[in-house]
């Protein structure tokens, strides 16, 4: 009998994993371009956010930085004690169960979390805490790696965890992924009502990479974070090789995308 395949948020032991090392993912993951930041802040009716998968708290750093007040919600406990060292408030639960009780915002906000929240529930429990013409604003960082790096993570994961996402996923298709993503978002917002037609922002940029800086980055993936040090190990080692056959490092092109929508006036 075929089997059902498992959506992001419903893998759980995957979407609270990434507290393992959340010193790593602090350090290594990209914070999100300044204009997008802006952007939200503007076309948002005022500035108390709620930040959903907050993680380490690296966008509810920048939306701080420009003045919001930030509450984030965030369901691994090592990542949310990680937020709080620098005053970020977060509460620690999904945003599916989390309790609002009475508090509402000008803005809800997810960086690279969206995906672990049901975009039907997700997106109705948004339009619920959303002030008249507030703001719900997915985003992720789309980006392909060179050709032969990505072949070699694809072949070395296949190697040692088959069933993850990474060994089936074809070089070159990473778009193709976060499409898929952005469009379930999209069809969450109509689905849930409440929203207006979700637009599309965008927004490129590129980062060089020296080897040691991807392979810092590269165990903080949703793919790799439960690997055993073993099976880890192999896998920084096979994508190491593969960079280095390249010169060492890479200029990564980025795109980071958006997803929004604003609450309907009654």
């Amino acid at each position: 009998m075929p089997t059902v395949p498992v959506q992001p948020h419903q893998a759980r032991a995957a979407a609270e994993s990434f507290g393992v090392d959340a010193e790593r993912y602090d350090r290594t993951r990209p914070p999100y371009p300044d204009a997008l930041v802006a952007r939200i802040v503007a076309e948002s009716p005022g500035s108390d956010l709620l930040d959903v998968g907050c993680g380490t708290g690296i966008a509810a750093r920048q939306f701080r930085a420009v003045g919001c007040t930030v509450l984030g919600v965030e369901p691994d406990p090592r990542m949310a004690a990680f937020a709080r060292r620098d005053g970020t408030a977060v509460e620690v639960a999904t945003f599916e169960a989390w309790d609002p009780a009475g508090r509402t915002f000008d803005a809800v906000v997810a960086g690279t979390a969206w995906h672990w929240v049901d975009p039907i529930a997700g997106a109705a429990k948004a339009a619920r805490v959303l002030r008249p013409s507030g703001r719900l604003a997915a985003f992720w960082h789309v980006f392909e790696l060179p050709a032969n790096v990505a072949e070699a993570l694809g072949a070395a994961v296949g190697r040692v965890a088959p069933d993850s996402p990474v060994a089936a996923l074809p070089p070159g298709k990473m778009a193709d992924a976060y499409e898929a993503m952005c469009a379930t978002a999209a069809d969450g917002m109509r689905t849930a009502g409440g929203f207006g037609e979700p637009e599309r922002w965008r927004y490129e940029w590129e980062r060089t990479y020296t080897r040691d800086e991807w392979l810092d980055q590269l165990p903080t993936s949703g793919a790799l974070t439960r690997l055993p040090p073993d099976r880890m190990a192999a896998v920084v080692d096979a994508v190491g090789r593969a960079i280095d056959a390249i010169g060492g490092g890479f200029t990564m092109p980025y795109v980071t995308v958006a997803v929004t929508a604003t609450v309907r006036m009654p």
